[in-house]
This record gives C-alpha cells, structure tokens and sequence, in this order.
C-alpha cells in the first residue's frame, strides 16, 4: 500500500474508534470531523480511481467544488460490474469480494481491498451494539458457508468475524462443502434446548427457508432458550421462490420459539465495506420497546434521493437510497444502490429493488458513467 494509503486507512480506523468508544463530546463535533474525513477520502478517490472521478467530472463535481460530504457523487452500483474501481494497483491486492451474479453469473461486482483492517473494524462494533447489546459473547449456529468456503464472498468474512469475535466454544458452521447438514444442526439444536443454552442462529434468509421446510416434513419444533435469536441477510433475489418476511417470522416463532423483537435483519452487499440493521434487538434491551427501522453506524450516511433527479428528498418521502460509507476507502466512498426506502425518525425503511419507471435518474447516472468509460480505460 502506498504511504498516502496507510496514512488514510488510519484516519479512518481511527474516526471508526471513536465512534464506537463515545470519544465526541458533542454531536456537531462528529458531523464536522465525518466531513473533513469524507472530503479527504474523496481527493484520494478522485486522485486514484480514474474511472470514478472521469464519473465525477461529469458530474462537474471535483475536490475544488465539492464542500459537504452530501456533493459527492455516488457512483451506480453496476460500475462494480463494468469497471475496475480500486484506487490501489489491482494485481497488489490481497482480497477481492464478489456479487452472487444472480441475476447475470457472468458480470460480477467485484469490490477490491488491499487490507481488511478496515473491513473488520467496520464489522466489529456494530455486530455488538445491534445484535448483542446484552452479552459479550453467545452461541452462533452459522448456516451459510465461511470463508474457507468461500473467500470472495463478504458474507463469508462476516459470518467467520461473527464467530471468532463473539462466539462460544460451543459456535458451529453447519454449511460444508456438501452444502447445508441439517440433521447435525437439528441435533445440536436440541442440545441447547435441553441445557437451556440460548443460541444465535445466523445466515442467509433463504437458508432458514430450507431448514423450516425440513421441520415440517420431520414434524419437529423447538422451544430455544431465552436471549435466542435469529439474524438473516440478503432477502430472496434469485432464490427459487419467495416468502413473505412476515410470514417467515411467524414460523420462526412457530419452529424456534423465537419472536419477533428477538429477530434482525442485516442489510449488506459487496459494494459496501459497512453493514447496516434492524433495530429490534437493540430497542428490545435497551429502551423495551420495537424499532424495526434499519440504522446505519456512524461512519456510514443513508440519503434518499428522488428517483428522477437524485437530488435528495424530505423524510418520510420515497426514493432510491446511497450510502456514503468512509470504510469503502479503496473504491468509492458514495454508491448508489438500486433499493428504495424512506428516511424515518429512527433511520430508514427498506423497500425493495427499484423498479422500471422508478429508475429514471439511476438509468441516466449510468449511462453517464458507461459512457465517459467507454473508451475501455480502466475496464475489466
């Protein structure tokens, strides 16, 4: 990595401690040092990601204009797919993550890091604060695969983080090569049930789809210990058929024993080096109450923006939603993603992909950037 690299990486390791250690004494203190911080972060990507800031200029957004965090362009989450976005030489890197290519296996997001540490520590803290604001440590059944499985997949990372930071010595994967065991899982599940152990279960949301149906045909149910819970990602794109989540959080409370305030949602994706969740579990424990909006952590902004002109709109009004995220250091701080929401009091609400009409502005934003990039500069 290049000093002026090094240098940033702990900048921001250092903005993401504080954070998570309460060192900013007052609010408007934070917003000033996430801005300074973020405006930097956009030199440096401007400065080393040249299809990014090729983006940018016709944008007529630059380092000399830009002023608030809030003007940075964010870049289309398809430039994952089409372009080579890493600041870093691509053949220095030591880690790559990947899409799932679900709705096209043969274009691949890809999101570049040369060093994790910043990954990790993105990881880390708000894993505690959103799904165990009352234990250091609990047992975690994961059932999608971990990273020796799967190295180019960020869920993977994460899953593996999740265990290593926070779970028991009793934590299993029960996903393998052959794919998901669930006889084994059902056997250790009954385990803890009957020491009254609680447990973490955690994957993708499809996965638990699998293993209800297998409860039902072998008509089992468990009743989990108390402080059980359930964490899902990633919803059903691409998956063989859908469920409502409602529904799934029935039988969760029908076959686990879990209900509802005891269940979160993570809300990832490669592009992103910062997760974002449900507040359910947290606002269970800490205020007894059931805030189910997503919250980002502090060094990750949520905007949403009409869908027409990207400029952004009022609370409560719907549109397609970016993150400004200071983790993404190697690719590009702001992305535009294809998910529409609505800013609430509490953070936001998720409401699925956009869809035909609604994807006016992010259709232009794109063609812009395909454009300005055609001349294969800086492509895959």
């Amino acid at each position: 990595m290049r000093d002026d690299s090094k240098m940033l990486t702990e900048q921001i390791l250092e903005f993401i401690n504080r954070c998570e250690e309460g060192k900013f004494t007052y609010h408007e203190e934070q917003e000033h040092s996430y801005n300074e911080l973020a405006l930097k972060l956009f030199r440096y990507q401007f400065q080393h990601n040249l299809a990014y800031k090729k983006f940018c200029q016709t944008k007529k957004r630059t380092p000399l204009t830009v002023k608030r965090w809030e003007h940075i362009p964010p870049m289309p989450i398809q430039g994952y797919k089409e372009l080579t976005l890493s600041c870093e030489p691509i053949e220095e890197v030591k880690h790559v993550f990947m899409t799932s290519g679900t709705t096209n296996p043969e274009a691949k997001g890809k999101n570049y890091h040369p060093d994790l540490a910043v990954w990790d520590a993105s990881m880390k803290g708000p894993f505690k604060h959103f799904v165990l604001p009352d234990r250091e440590k609990i047992t975690i059944f994961v059932l999608s695969p971990a990273e020796d499985l799967n190295k180019n997949s960020s869920l993977s990372r994460y899953l593996t983080n999740a265990v290593s930071f926070f779970g028991t010595e009793n934590s299993k994967f029960f996903f393998t090569d052959k794919g998901l065991n669930v006889d084994e899982l059902i056997r250790d599940l009954s385990w803890c049930e009957s020491q009254e152990e609680p447990v973490l279960l955690i994957g993708a949301t499809f996965a638990f789809v699998h293993i209800i149906d297998d409860l039902k045909e072998k008509q089992l149910q468990f009743k989990l210990a108390k402080d059980s819970r359930i964490f899902d990602t990633g919803g059903f794109k691409g998956q063989s058929r859908e469920v409502e989540m409602e529904h799934l959080y029935s039988e969760f409370r029908e076959f686990f024993g879990i209900g509802r305030n005891q269940c979160i949602n993570m809300y990832g994706m490669t592009e992103l080096s910062s997760q974002i969740y449900d507040q359910t579990i947290r606002s269970t424990y800490l205020n007894h109450s059931e805030i189910y909006d997503k919250r980002s952590p502090s060094w990750v902004k949520t905007v949403v923006l009409n869908t027409d002109t990207l400029e952004p709109v009022k609370d409560g009004e719907k549109g397609v939603i970016a993150h400004y995220d200071l983790a993404n250091w190697n690719s590009c701080l702001a992305i535009l993603t294809e998910d529409m929401g609505y800013k609430t009091e509490h953070g936001f609400v998720l409401l699925g992909r956009i869809k035909g009409s609604e994807a006016r502005g992010c259709s232009i934003a794109v063609d812009q950037l395909m454009q300005v990039n055609s001349g294969g500069v800086n492509q895959q």
